[in-house]
C-alpha cells in the first residue's frame, strides 16, 4: 500500500475562531456604496432596513480579524473543518510534474460552501428578533444554505429562484422545501420586479435580487440575505482559505497559484483572501486566477463602473466590473454564475493586477469536469468546473516548462444535482451559449448616472 497522503484532515479544535478581513490591507481608501438617490456615500442607516445591525458593523468594519461568536463556531462544526485533498490521480492522468491540491467544501449538508455565510447571516438576524428571510438563488446552492441555516434557527425562509434554474435543478428545490423554505420561480407575479422582467423568462440573479428586496421591505418581521457580493459574505468564507494554510502546512507546501470560480465573489474571496494577505503582508509570491462563464464575463468584458447591484435599482450603487445591470446572460448551467457584477473587494484587486481573470465556454469546462471526475470521483457542480478547467492549463503549462508549481483550487459543490446537464454533455447535446455584445452594449448605455471612476 503506497503511503503517499491524499487527504489533509483537521480536528474540529481547528475551526477558525476569527474571519479575516482584508479591507485594511488593501493599498489606498476603498470606493464607498452610493445611495441611489442621493449619489452620497451609503451608511449603516441607508441598509439598516433590510439588514441587522450585526450585519453592518462586519460590513463596514476595518478591524483586520473579527471574532466567530461560539454559536456560528458550534454550527461550523456539522461540517467544518472541510477536507484538502492531493489530487495525485488527476496529475498522473495529466502527465504533469504539477502538484494539484483542491479544497473540498461539498461535505456540507447543502453541498457547498455557501452555508459557511448562511449561518452566521442567519444567527445575526435570529439575534436581532427578526423571523423571516427573504433572498435569491441562481443555482439552488444558497437558497439551499439558507434554508437549512434558518431550520437550525428557527426562522422562515422566502426563495426567489432564477427560472432557469429552477428548472434544470427540480431537487435543488425540494432540498430547500424540505428544509421549510417556500421556492418560488423568478421572474415572477408576485412582486412589481418581476412582473416588470416578465419578458425574460429565463431570469437572472439581478432580477431574482430585486423581488427579494422588494418583499423583504415590504414586511416588517423580515430581512433580506444576500449570499454573495457584500464584504461580509466574504468575510464569513474566509474560513475556506484559513482551514487551506493549516492542511497546506501539512502537506509541507504552499501553492504557487491559487484558482477558484467566480460569480458574485464568495468562493474566490473564501478561499483567496488569506492567502492575499500573506502577499500584501509577507510578500508571498502567489499568483490567484478567478475563472467565470464566457457567457457572463463581468471580470473579463465588464466596465470598471458604479452600478446597481440588481435589475430594478433597489440596491445601493457599488463599484465593480458590470455588464449592466439589467443584462440577462445566457442560461448556463453554472447558474451560479449567471451575476452582472461582481464583489467590489474582488474587482478592486482585479483591477490593481492581484488577480488574473479568464473565461471559459460551458462545454470545455463540462470536458474538464468530466476528466476530472473520471480520476478522482467526485463529481464536480458547474461553478467549480471552471477552476478546474484554469487548472488542467496551469498542470499543462507546468509540463511545459517542466516546473513543479504547486496549484491550489476550490471544489465548492458536488454536482449530484447537476446531472442533466453531465446528460446533455454526454450526449453531444451542450450547449456554448454565445455572450451578446449588442445586449452588454445596450444594458451599459442604461448604466446609472453616477461618478466616474478614475
Amino acid at each position: 500500500m503506497s503511503d503517499q497522503t491524499v487527504k489533509y484532515l483537521l480536528g474540529e479544535h481547528a475551526v477558525p475562531t476569527q474571519w479575516i478581513n482584508l479591507r485594511p490591507d488593501l493599498p489606498g481608501e476603498p470606493l464607498p456604496p452610493l445611495h441611489p438617490g442621493t449619489l452620497a456615500p451609503a451608511g449603516p442607516d441607508d441598509l439598516s432596513p433590510i439588514f441587522p445591525m450585526g450585519l453592518i458593523e462586519q460590513e463596514v468594519s476595518a478591524e483586520p480579524e473579527i471574532e466567530i461568536p461560539e454559536e456560528v463556531r458550534e454550527t461550523y462544526r456539522l461540517w467544518r473543518p472541510t477536507p484538502l485533498f492531493r489530487a495525485r490521480r488527476f496529475e498522473r492522468a495529466l502527465d504533469t510534474p504539477a502538484h494539484i491540491y483542491f479544497k473540498y467544501e461539498g461535505v456540507s449538508a447543502a453541498g457547498s460552501h455557501k452555508p459557511n455565510t448562511a449561518v452566521p447571516q442567519v444567527y445575526e438576524n435570529a439575534k436581532a428578533g427578526i423571523k423571516h428571510l427573504v433572498t435569491e438563488t441562481g443555482a439552488g446552492q444558497w437558497g439551499s444554505s439558507l434554508a437549512f441555516a434558518c431550520s437550525l434557527f428557527g426562522l422562515g425562509c422566502e426563495v426567489f429562484m432564477v427560472g432557469s434554474s429552477y428548472d434544470q435543478k427540480p431537487y435543488r428545490r425540494s432540498m430547500m422545501e424540505t428544509w421549510g423554505a417556500s421556492v418560488h420561480r423568478s421572474p415572477s407575479d408576485l412582486t412589481q420586479a418581476g412582473r416588470d422582467n416578465a419578458g425574460h423568462p429565463t431570469g437572472s440573479l439581478g432580477i431574482a435580487i430585486s423581488e427579494a428586496v422588494e418583499v423583504a421591505a415590504g414586511r416588517g418581521d423580515a430581512n433580506y440575505s444576500l449570499g454573495s457580493v457584500l464584504n461580509h459574505v466574504l468575510l464569513h468564507q474566509t474560513v475556506i482559505g484559513q482551514e487551506a494554510i493549516a492542511q497546506m502546512e501539512l502537506a509541507g507546501e504552499m501553492p504557487d497559484v491559487v484558482i477558484a470560480c467566480v460569480g458574485g465573489g464568495s468562493n474566490f474571496g473564501g478561499l483567496a483572501i488569506p492567502f492575499l494577505r500573506r502577499v500584501l503582508r509577507d510578500g508571498a509570491r502567489t499568483r490567484f486566477v478567478a475563472a467565470e462563464p464566457a457567457a457572463c464575463p463581468t471580470l473579463t468584458r465588464g466596465v470598471y463602473r458604479y452600478d446597481f447591484g440588481d435589475t430594478a435599482g433597489l440596491t445601493p450603487l457599488m463599484p465593480m466590473y458590470t455588464l449592466g445591470h439589467d443584462f440577462v446572460p445566457a442560461p448556463v448551467h453554472a447558474g451560479g454564475l449567471r451575476y452582472h457584477g461582481d464583489s467590489p473587494l474582488l474587482c478592486g484587486l482585479v483591477r490593481a493586477g492581484l488577480v488574473e481573470a479568464r473565461a471559459y465556454r460551458q462545454n470545455e469546462i463540462f470536458e474538464a469536469a468530466v476528466r476530472f471526475a473520471r480520476t478522482q470521483g467526485l463529481i464536480p457542480a458547474p461553478e467549480p468546473a471552471h477552476a478546474i478547467r484554469a487548472t488542467i492549463e496551469e498542470a499543462e503549462a507546468a509540463r511545459e516548462a517542466g516546473e513543479e508549481r504547486v496549484i491550489l483550487f476550490g471544489l465548492c459543490g458536488h454536482g449530484n444535482f447537476d446531472l442533466g446537464a453531465y446528460d446533455a454533455y454526454l450526449a453531444g447535446t451542450l450547449e456554448d451559449p454565445e455572450f451578446s455584445e449588442a445586449d452588454m452594449d445596450a444594458a451599459l448605455a442604461r448604466l446609472p448616472d453616477a461618478p466616474a471612476i478614475a
